[in-house]
This record gives C-alpha cells, sequence and structure tokens, in this order.
C-alpha cells in the first residue's frame, strides 16, 4: 500500500500480487481503510489478465474510468544498449520540475520523484530555459523511466528522442541493461516513440476502485 498526498496513481494505490493471506474482499477491506487514513481514494493496481482481477471485480470494485493518467496503461521494457546515445549530466533544475510537476511543486512530488539511490534529473536546455525533461532511476540492473516531458513549442524536433538516448547512456553506465517505462494506452505518439527505440510491451495494468464509495 502506498500513499503520497495524491500525486501519482501508483503511488497511491495499492500493488495487487501475490498472495495477501486473507481473503481477497478483507485485503480490500483494508486498502481503503488505509486510503482513509491517508485522505486519497482507495485504488488498487491490478495487472490486465492477472488471477486477481476477477476477484477485485468480484469483490464490488470497478476500473477507475476516470482516473487522470487514463484507466489503462502499458509498462514497457526494452535494451538501454539499443538506443543509448551520450550520457546525460543530471541537474536540479527549477525548470526541470516546473515542466515535469508543474509551476507548485508539493513535498510529496519531491519525495517521489527525488528519492532514490541513483537518480536523475535528465534535461535539455535552450537560452536558459528547460524545454525538455525526463526522470531515470537505476534500481538493480533496471533503468526506471518516467516523466518524460516536452514544451509543445519544441515537439517534433527529436528532443525526446535524443534525451531518451542519453538517460539510456546515463542507465548504462551505473549497472542497467534495461529500461522499464509506464505509459498510458491513449498516448501514441509515446508509444510509438517507445517501440521506435525497440521497447515492447511488457503488460497492462488498470486501476480500480469501489463501485460503492
Amino acid at each position: 500500500m502506498r500513499a503520497a498526498n495524491g500525486f501519482t496513481g501508483r503511488a497511491n494505490s495499492t500493488l495487487t500480487c501475490g498472495d495477501p493471506g486473507i481473503p481477497i474482499p478483507d485485503a480490500l477491506g483494508v486498502v481503503q481503510g488505509f486510503a482513509r487514513e491517508h485522505g486519497i481514494k482507495p485504488t488498487a493496481h491490478v495487472v490486465r489478465g492477472s488471477a486477481h482481477e476477477p476477484a477485485v471485480e468480484r469483490a464490488g470494485w470497478r476500473v477507475d474510468l476516470d482516473h487522470p493518467g487514463g484507466a489503462e496503461s502499458l509498462v514497457m521494457t526494452g535494451a538501454l544498449e539499443k538506443f543509448a546515445e551520450g550520457v546525460a549530466e543530471s541537474r536540479d533544475l527549477p525548470g526541470w520540475w516546473e515542466l515535469t510537476a508543474g509551476s507548485e511543486v508539493s513535498a510529496a512530488q519531491r519525495h517521489v520523484l527525488g528519492t532514490g539511490d541513483a537518480v536523475c534529473f535528465a534535461s535539455t536546455t535552450e537560452n536558459g530555459t528547460v524545454v525538455a525533461a525526463v526522470r531515470g532511476a537505476v534500481v538493480d540492473d533496471l533503468l526506471h523511466v518516467a516523466r518524460l516531458a516536452v514544451r509543445p513549442s519544441h515537439r517534433r524536433q527529436g528532443l525526446a528522442r535524443r534525451l531518451m538516448g542519453e538517460l539510456a547512456g546515463w542507465g548504462l553506465e551505473r549497472g542497467a541493461a534495461t529500461c522499464v517505462l509506464q505509459v498510458a494506452e491513449h498516448n501514441e505518439p509515446a508509444i510509438r516513440l517507445y517501440e521506435e527505440l525497440g521497447c515492447s510491451e511488457h503488460h497492462r495494468y488498470r486501476y480500480w476502485i469501489p463501485a460503492v464509495s
């Protein structure tokens, strides 16, 4: 169970994997209690096609069709060596936070995005302004990629592709071999970019909430 003051779905949901040790309806009751305690919406992160999915539905939960990030997301993976080019420099710039998290950055956002032993705040600047940004974090041999963003005025210039290549180089230097990223199924331009970099779908997941609050 995770709570981060509402910032991102993953950081404010319960991942359903393994045996909870109690009946699923009871486990979901614990999830609801945890959510009330932390002031967030009770949410279960459920892999599509998993054994937990029908059990969660039978317990009276439904897919959160109004989730801000979309009802369904893909988890994609790819070999870093396929698209690594250059090495990103990690710079904790105000413009990085503004582009990836908004104009007013909360403590929860800084905690979620800044925590980790090997975190990279990669960016591209133009005339002192951050025009593209992405976050990377190495855990074991995986490079977790998130918050890729390019200002509308600078899209279709290859900045996202170049930044991903530099981040891949940064990850390789720190022992990572594979990237892992998550993208909403409706974000077709991003999915095409990741596929062109050699990434492929590993699985999908959806967020589930109680049908009756």
